[in-house]
């Protein structure tokens, strides 16, 4: 059975609406607010934040957090959620003094709160902790007045203020259904702080108008809407269409991503509610109509997911901070050829990169990071030959890892230099071949000595460096080259990852890599290929080292690659 809710809009005091210029039926009646509930606790903070809010709408719609009521017959109504609000916006009201207050407050277990709300008494404010708070909302709001414009400017604020709540900041009225439980409501609404999302507010004037004009079909909708939540809520499908900043901010439920798109949302700056806002009378006038977009949008994206050759350009796109919004308004108008083609030239405007440039990127500049995260992301998603797994790169933090260290100088600790030596020795145990197994054997001795030195204390940091250089030699094929930051020594590794092998030769890390593999650790696809040595020249094949010859067969399959495929200029 789908539950009845209403939802509607309601201004705190009666006016008219901003957009019609009809009247508006306001905040009224009692409001009875039970046990259940703690008593008013807002602090200074929250009751500026919300008068901030009200003031810097400019008279424009602007929605406050809704209330949630139960019907109880005569005007009145059970309070499940909104008492702090109600209750600041009863003190504000009698502050401005502008007429007969049209609702009322009454607490089921502290009735004098009512007839102290009445008659604000600063002398009784310490007599419980409800009218201390009481009182201390009532001087932020006499301190705001004065603060905010200088007192001579007191009575056109008051006045501004009025205008504002009577015609154009509005209050969500979300009334439920008498079958409706009220104390697990507010327990989910309170627990945690969660609020009503957008979504669910449209779901709730989209059902209601859909019974209206065709009864029977607000079951088949809400199982719909259902469905698309649950495809939504596939790891996959949402890594693929969600971007990282809305991952950080999503609160749920994700359908809000298709609500947000449709209501054209900005990624920052958006008031609270702006999509309910943006959809609520187009999902009340034609709730058909409208639920109809949200169904070819859900079946778009659907479309995209499953179809490789767009589900690896979207997502990269997306990865890079595109939003659905973006993709859609590329797509519209467009056939598949051209859609595809389209996403090509976006990808190429993303990267915005030469190919004759992609040698001189060096990861020590810090304007040069992301694109080269985002080059090698995008080589790792190019040679993928089915949908790229996105969503192991949105749970994950990834960063640029040298294939090949040219030094340990920055560790500084001895227990780092514990673990580097004892990770080296065991690479130079690989990569005996007779003729420099007098070397190795030298250098495991040395490595025995400093182990126990280090465990007595008597091990220094020019001792350390000193071992160490002559180790990474010896694992570099007998020389170390210059320090290289550029593409040809760079591949992607999770963070984690990345921190154990820092500071590491090729050898190390090769060992770690196969370790992470055996262990089914996700290792993106190419810098998988660089340590099983893919991408080097079969006659110069070196598996313990990263030799010039190496770099230059992966950079050239880099290059090759992305620029075939026409991502670079």
């Amino acid at each position: 059975m789908i539950m009845s809710y209403k939802l509607e809009y309601k201004t705190i005091s009666f006016g008219l609406d901003p957009t019609t210029r009809q009247p508006t039926q306001g905040i009224a009646g009692n409001f009875y607010i039970p046990s259940y509930q703690r008593g008013y606790r807002w602090t200074k903070d929250e009751v500026t934040k919300l008068l901030d809010d009200i003031w810097e709408s400019g008279g424009e719609p602007y929605s406050l957090q809704p209330i949630v009521v139960k019907g109880l017959g005569s005007g009145s109504w059970e309070l499940i959620d909104g008492q702090q609000r109600l209750t600041t916006l009863w003190i504000l009201l009698r502050f401005m003094q502008k007429g007969t207050i049209p609702y009322s407050l009454e607490y089921e277990t502290r009735p004098e709160s009512l007839t102290y709300l009445q008659n604000i008494d600063a002398g009784r404010s310490t007599d419980n902790i409800d009218f201390f708070h009481i009182y201390q909302a009532y001087a932020t709001i006499a301190a705001w007045f004065v603060n905010k414009m200088g007192a001579p400017y007191q009575q056109f604020l008051i006045d501004e203020m009025f205008r504002f709540l009577s015609t154009s900041v509005r209050i969500i009225w979300y009334e439920v259904p008498e079958a409706e439980k009220p104390i697990p409501l507010f327990t989910r609404l309170n627990q945690g702080r969660i609020p009503l999302t957008d979504s669910e507010l449209i779901k709730a004037v989209l059902l209601a108008n859909i019974e209206k004009v065709k009864s029977g079909r607000e079951t088949e909708v809400a199982a719909q809407w259902d469905g698309i939540e649950r495809d939504l809520q596939r790891d996959d499908i949402w890594a693929f269409v969600a971007s990282r900043n809305y991952h950080d901010h999503t609160r749920g439920t994700r359908i809000d991503l298709l609500l947000d798109t449709l209501a054209k949302k900005p990624a920052t700056g958006a008031r609270r509610y702006h999509t309910f806002d943006a959809l609520q009378n187009e999902a009340q006038a034609s709730s058909l109509e409208f639920w109809k977009k949200i169904v070819a949008l859900h079946a778009q994206i659907m479309g995209w997911f499953e179809e490789p050759r767009w589900h690896n350009k979207i997502g990269f796109l997306v990865a890079c901070g595109k939003s659905l919004g973006d993709i859609l308004l590329l797509s519209q108008g467009q056939g598949k050829q051209a859609f595809e083609k389209a996403l090509v030239v976006r990808i190429n405007e993303t990267l915005n990169i030469k190919a004759d440039d992609l040698g001189d990127l060096s990861y020590e500049n810090s304007s040069a990071k992301t694109t080269l995260q985002r080059l090698l992301l995008l080589f790792n998603v190019e040679i993928c030959r089915e949908r790229f797994p996105f969503k192991e790169h949105v749970d994950t933090r990834w960063s640029l890892e040298h294939v090949h260290a040219q030094n340990a100088q920055d560790l500084t600790r001895a227990e780092q230099w514990q673990v580097w030596l004892q990770e080296h020795e065991n690479a130079l145990q690989t990569i005996r071949s007779g003729s420099n197994d007098t070397e190795i054997d030298s250098l495991t001795d040395e490595i025995g000595e400093a182990t126990q030195r280090l465990a007595d204390s008597q091990f220094r940091r020019e001792q350390f460096n000193d071992l160490s250089g002559r180790i990474q030699r010896t694992l570099s094929g007998g020389l170390l080259a210059e320090a290289d930051h550029g593409i040809r020594n760079l591949a992607l590794l999770s963070h984690g990852a990345n921190a154990a092998l820092s500071n590491a030769v090729f050898e190390v890390k090769r060992q770690k890599v196969l370790e992470m593999d055996k262990r089914g650790d996700y290792i993106p696809m190419a810098t998988r290929n660089v340590f099983l040595k893919y991408y080097s020249p079969a006659d110069r094949l070196q598996l313990h080292f990263w030799s010039p010859a190496d770099k230059d067969a992966y950079f050239l399959a880099i290059k090759d690659t992305l620029n075939k495929a026409g991502y670079l200029k």
